[in-house]
């Protein structure tokens, strides 16, 4: 397999989409990753099983619709397997793997029959320090956008997922790349202040455009830098509301098409006046941990 993703928005051809088979039991509060799932086992609303696989085979459906490649993951029994974002990414023909939160170790296991098709070479493992998740990871041309968090309390966030030796790790990979890292902020008991990963508060669409929440950055400077690299014009701005709702998490097939949240009318609409398709899906119970589209996708191969 030749792996090749340059960006976010080129012509999707083969993904790995997460699967929502054999989620297991309700998590406790103390086995929960991120605020927003504690608050759905709080309140007694955490998503069901059935429920999420529609979901997920309503994504299949759509980019089975765009002539997209697809692979799943092996089922794991009771084991979330949702979001495949979060174990690795591609950047040009390197596939990077993930150093994630120790709990969530096989996750990886269950795409061996994908990394058995990649040259090995191409596979990188970072150094076991360098912490990172693929939501925070952006590929930009000759930029890479990375999320992180910079604070010197960095152990005691659950939610800060990608630390700065990453970034360097990074670096190091693509010396011939602009990384930029953008500081994120984080909560571990308030979903509405968390920005989970860098695509939780931004994302690039269609062209030219962007998705952007400014108050999920915790320095106004990164965020501004972002605005001034695609221009005032090509932002779309979104509300805490809409952040909380993971409006900035939708998953492109091309410049031209993206994938969305079915409930997301205010964005869908502006979407459409940029020309843009948009596939409607239902995804608000998946949601509810936190995630959505483009966490529950791995792009492998873009044009």
């Amino acid at each position: 397999m030749n792996l090749h993703v340059t960006n976010e928005t080129s012509k999707l051809k083969t993904v790995v989409l997460g699967t929502a088979e054999s989620n297991g039991p309700i998590p406790t509060l103390e086995e929960a990753y991120d605020p927003k799932s504690k608050e759905h086992i709080k309140a007694g609303t955490y998503p069901k099983e059935e429920d999420m696989v529609k979901e997920m085979e309503a994504v299949a459906s759509v980019l089975k619709k765009y002539n997209v490649e697809v692979y799943r993951p092996k089922i794991i029994q009771d084991y979330n397997q949702i979001f495949t974002r979060d174990i690795a990414f591609v950047i040009d023909d390197k596939f990077i793997k993930s150093n994630i939160l120790p709990d969530r170790g096989q996750e990886i296991e269950a795409i061996d029959h994908v990394l058995k098709q990649i040259d090995p070479s191409k596979i990188i493992t970072l150094p076991e320090d360098a912490h990172i998740e693929g939501g925070d990871v952006m590929p930009m041309g000759d930029h890479i956008f990375v999320g992180t968090y910079k604070g010197k309390d960095y152990k005691n966030f659950i939610t800060a997922r990608t630390n700065l030796k990453a970034v360097e790790a990074l670096q190091q990979i693509f010396p011939e790349k602009k990384i930029v890292s953008f500081s994120l902020k984080k909560s571990n008991t308030i979903a509405i202040d968390n920005a989970l990963h860098l695509d939780c508060c931004f994302q690039p669409v269609g062209k030219d455009k962007a998705i952007i929440y400014k108050d999920g950055f915790l320095i106004e400077e990164e965020y501004q830098w972002l605005v001034d690299f695609f221009g005032n014009a090509n932002i779309y701005e979104i509300t805490r509301d809409e952040m909380y709702n993971m409006n900035s998490n939708i998953f492109s097939i091309s410049e031209d098409v993206v994938i969305s949240e079915k409930g997301f009318t205010r964005l869908n609409s502006w979407l459409r006046e940029q020309g843009i398709t948009v596939e409607e899906v239902p995804y608000a119970e998946i949601s509810k941990q936190e995630g959505l589209l483009r966490c529950s996708t791995l792009p492998l191969i873009r044009e």
